[in-house]
C-alpha cells in the first residue's frame, strides 16, 4: 500500500491487482496495459515460491521488462539466489517503500538504466558466490543424528488448564489492547527508524514521528468511541504428549483417543557438543514417559469492521488514513495476541498466576512460555495452520478464515500454539535435509513435492 502511494505521489500510474493474484492475470494485465515495471510483494513464505514461478513464466513468455521484488518475507539474498537466475530480464529487490521511486527512476532512465542493471547484477553475483562459499562450510546432519541431539527439558509437572476444549471471546474490549500496543513496528511500517518512545524525541525523527503518532492516537480514539473495529478470539487447550517429533492431542484426560496431531520440524544443522537440535515437540512431555502434559492454541483478530472503514477513506481519496487504519488494526491484533497470552498465563492456564509485567517487559517476552505461529521460524510449515484452525473452529467462533495459501482473513489476525514449559524458547528450524522432508511428508500423509513447495526456504538441497 505504501509503495503504491509513494509511486503515485511521484507521478507514476500504479495498477494494484490486489492480493493472491494468479501469475496469468499479472502477465495478462502487464501486456494489455503495456506496463513499464512489474512489482511483486510477499507477506508469507509461500509467496517466495510464487515469485520464482512468476519469474520463470516471464522468461517463458518472452518478457524483458524489470521485475521488482519486495515485502516482509523477501530479502536481497533470496532475490539474488532464487529469483534472479530464473528471469532473463532485470530483477531488483526493493528494501523498503522509500527506495521504490529511486529504483523505478533508474530502471526507466535512458541514461541510468544500463549501469544500474549491471551494478545490481554484479552485486547479486557476489551474493550468490558468498552464499555458496558459506553454505559449503555448513553441514546438515542426518535426521537420526538430529534426533539423537534433541533437547531434553527438566521434568516439571505440567499444570492443568482451567478448562479443556475451546472458549470464544466474541467482543473483547479494545481499550486494554491499546494499552498493550508495541509502537516500534508501527513506525517501522512508515519507514521511520528508531524505537518508541525515543523516536518521538530524536532530532531526525521527532517531527514526522510526532505528527504520525498524533494522527494514530486520534484515529484510535475514533475507533474506540464509534466501535468501528471488533476484536474476536478463540483459545483452546488439550491433553498432549510428544511422540517423536509430533505432538498428539487427546480428546480428554484419559488420553485414550487422539483428537489431532501437530507435526513439528527439527533443526538439522550439525552443532557443537552441548547444543541441542530443537523441535517444538521437545517442549512437550513424551508419551512413553507417562507424564501428562497439555498444549494450547489461539486465534485472534481485530480486523472485523476494517474493510468499511478503509472503504470510507478510499472513497474520500484519503489513502493516508486508509493505510493508517490498516496499520493500526495490525498493531491491535498483535496487542490482542499479547493480551490473550497474558490472560492464559495468569488465569486460563494459570501457570504464572502472580505475573506482573510492564508493557516493556511483555514486548521483551520476559515471561514464561512461548506462542510460536505456523509459518514462522520455529514451525515454518504454513499447512499446520489448518490443524490449528480446525481444532479451534476459528472461522465459526472468531470469524477468521484461511485462504488456499493459508493466509488469514481478516489480515489483522494472529494465531499460534501455546507452550507452557519454563525452558521453552523461540528458535529457527533453518535448513533441513531430504531425509527429514521425506519423513515429515510421510507423517503428514502428503506428497513430498507438495511439501517441498511449502518448505522451499528451508530446503538444504536442490530439488
Amino acid at each position: 500500500n505504501i509503495v503504491g502511494v509513494v509511486l503515485q505521489c511521484n507521478n507514476y500510474d500504479v495498477i494494484d491487482l490486489g492480493v493472491m493474484v494468479p501469475c496469468a492475470k499479472i502477465l495478462e494485465t502487464a501486456r494489455r496495459e503495456r506496463v513499464d515495471l512489474i512489482g511483486l510483494s510477499g507477506l508469507i513464505t509461500p509467496s517466495l515460491e510464487e515469485m520464482c514461478y512468476v519469474a520463470e513464466e516471464m522468461t517463458r513468455d518472452g518478457f524483458t521488462l524489470p521485475l521488482l521484488i519486495g515485502g516482509a518475507t523477501t530479502s536481497k539474498a533470496h532475490t539474488a539466489v532464487k529469483i534472479a537466475p530464473k528471469y532473463s530480464g532485470p530483477v531488483v529487490h526493493v528494501l523498503d517503500a522509500s527506495r521504490a521511486v529511486g529504483v523505478a527512476g533508474s530502471l526507466l532512465s535512458d541514461t541510468l538504466k544500463d549501469e544500474f542493471v549491471a551494478s545490481v547484477g554484479r552485486e547479486y553475483t557476489e551474493v550468490r558466490r558468498a552464499r555458496a562459499e558459506r553454505g559449503a562450510g555448513d553441514r546438515l546432519g542426518t535426521l537420526a543424528e538430529a534426533r539423537a541431539g534433541r533437547f531434553v527439558p527438566a521434568a516439571v509437572p505440567a499444570p492443568r488448564p482451567s478448562f479443556l476444549g475451546t472458549r470464544g471471546f466474541p467482543d473483547f474490549p479494545l481499550q486494554p489492547l491499546i494499552e498493550r500496543i508495541d509502537w516500534t513496528p508501527f513506525f517501522q511500517t512508515w519507514e521511520l527508524p528508531g524505537r518508541y518512545p525515543d523516536i518521538l524525541s530524536a532530532p531526525a525523527t521527532a517531527k514526522a514521528a510526532g505528527a504520525l503518532f498524533q494522527d494514530a492516537r486520534a484515529l484510535l480514539g475514533r475507533i474506540l468511541e464509534e466501535r468501528l473495529l471488533t476484536a474476536k478470539a478463540v483459545v483452546g487447550f488439550w491433553p498432549a504428549n510428544a511422540v517423536g517429533d509430533d505432538i498428539e492431542l487427546y480428546t480428554d484426560d484419559t488420553r485414550g483417543a487422539v483428537k489431532a496431531v501437530v507435526h513439528t520440524l527439527r533443526q538439522q544443522m550439525a552443532k557443537s557438543a552441548g547444543r541441542a537440535n530443537l523441535a517444538l515437540a521437545d517442549y512437550v512431555a513424551p508419551r512413553d514417559a507417562g507424564c501428562p502434559d497439555y498444549l494450547g492454541a489461539f486465534a485472534v483478530t481485530t480486523g472485523h469492521g476494517l474493510d468499511p472503514l478503509v472503504a470510507e477513506f478510499q472513497a474520500a481519496h484519503d489513502d493516508y488514513s486508509a493505510i493508517l487504519a490498516k496499520a493500526l488494526a495490525d498493531r491491535l491484533a498483535e496487542a490482542f495476541a499479547e493480551r490473550m497470552h497474558e490472560l492464559v498465563r495468569r488465569e486460563l492456564w494459570g501457570y504464572a498466576p502472580a505475573e506482573a509485567l510492564a508493557n516493556e517487559q511483555l514486548i521483551r517476552e520476559a515471561y514464561q512460555g512461548i506462542r510460536p505461529a505456523p509459518g514462522y521460524p520455529a514451525c515454518p510449515d504454513h499447512t499446520e495452520k489448518r490443524t490449528l484452525f480446525d481444532l479451534l473452529d476459528a472461522e465459526a467462533v472468531a470469524g477468521i478464515r484461511l485462504t488456499e495459501n493459508f493466509a488469514m482473513t481478516p489480515t489483522a489476525a494472529v494465531s499460534g500454539w501455546y507452550f507452557w514449559h519454563p525452558e521453552a524458547r523461540y528458535f529457527g528450524v533453518g535448513k533441513i535435509g531430504r531425509d527429514q522432508v521425506e519423513d515429515y511428508a510421510r507423517r503428514k500423509g502428503i506428497p513430498v513435492a507438495d511439501l517441498e513447495r511449502w518448505l522451499a526456504p528451508n530446503l538444504g538441497y536442490e530439488r
